[in-house]
């Protein structure tokens, strides 16, 4: 008798959480501890790694990179440089480190953009908020770049701005601690850690994971914030698919 046909079934894939979302990437997480390069290129290729894993979900990523592994405007200006050119100067080190990203997630096999708030044609193509979006509906992962365009406004902010735009559905702060603690945990050891906490409270603490302006326009846009660790794998597939992560910043 002929053999029964054997039916074989794939593995399942985990459904993610979120359709569209904004990865906040700190400039300082680049840098390797003890090194003196500002840019680690086994660090940009372990943050590429876990965004293509998230892209191959199906969820559409964006990027906003900060430049502080090269340059912080406002600790120039606290040195004496004048204000405005050193924001300038913060957001020329983003567009540097955005390019090392890119290079690294096309090297991976995954379109992307780069996008900037300044113009560098030579480079990158300026921020438009309809080609991001459609960027996005083709799978590219867009990267933006050059903060907000303006001085006084850090890449904190321009990523709760870029996310308000582009209707992300959450915002991932990668930090180099696993969540938002009641103090410094580096220097506090009584520190605690929130699991979750509101927008108000944030305010109120003062917590200094992000700034103020960048807490507002989430608040004001309801789109939460999750803040967790870059380092530990799996972490942002773990944030978008749902599980529980770091600290979770919403309205409720």
């Amino acid at each position: 008798m002929p053999k029964a046909t054997e039916t074989v079934t794939s593995p399942e894939i985990p459904q993610a959480k979120y359709k569209r979302i904004v990865l906040k990437v700190s400039g300082e997480a680049l840098r390797e501890p003890g090194s003196g390069d500002n840019i680690s290129p086994q660090i940009v290729n372990r943050i590429a790694v876990q965004i293509k894993e998230v892209h191959e979900l199906g969820v559409e990523v964006a990027v906003v990179i900060g430049g502080g592994n090269i340059w912080r405007g406002l600790s120039a200006s606290h040195r004496g440089m004048e204000r405005t050119t050193a924001d300038y100067m913060g957001m020329l080190a983003t567009v540097i480190n955005g390019l090392a990203l890119q290079s690294q997630l096309e090297v991976l096999g995954l379109a992307t953009r780069l996008q900037t708030a300044i113009p560098i044609q030579s480079v990158a193509e300026p921020f438009i908020r309809r080609r991001a979006m459609r960027h996005l509906e083709l799978k590219r992962v867009v990267i933006f770049v050059a903060g907000t365009g303006n001085p006084f406004f850090s890449t904190d902010t321009a990523a709760a701005l870029r996310a308000s735009e582009i209707g992300a559905e959450v915002i991932l702060k990668a930090t180099k601690v696993d969540g938002i603690y009641t103090a410094d945990p580096f220097k506090d050891p009584t520190a605690t850690k929130y699991d979750k906490i509101t927008y108000s409270e944030a305010l109120a603490k003062r917590l200094s994971v992000m700034d103020s302006t960048a807490f507002t326009v989430c608040m004001d846009n309801k789109i939460p914030i999750v803040v967790f660790d870059l380092m530990t794998d799996d972490n942002i597939k773990n944030v978008v698919l749902g599980r529980t992560v770091g600290t979770l910043v919403s309205d409720q």
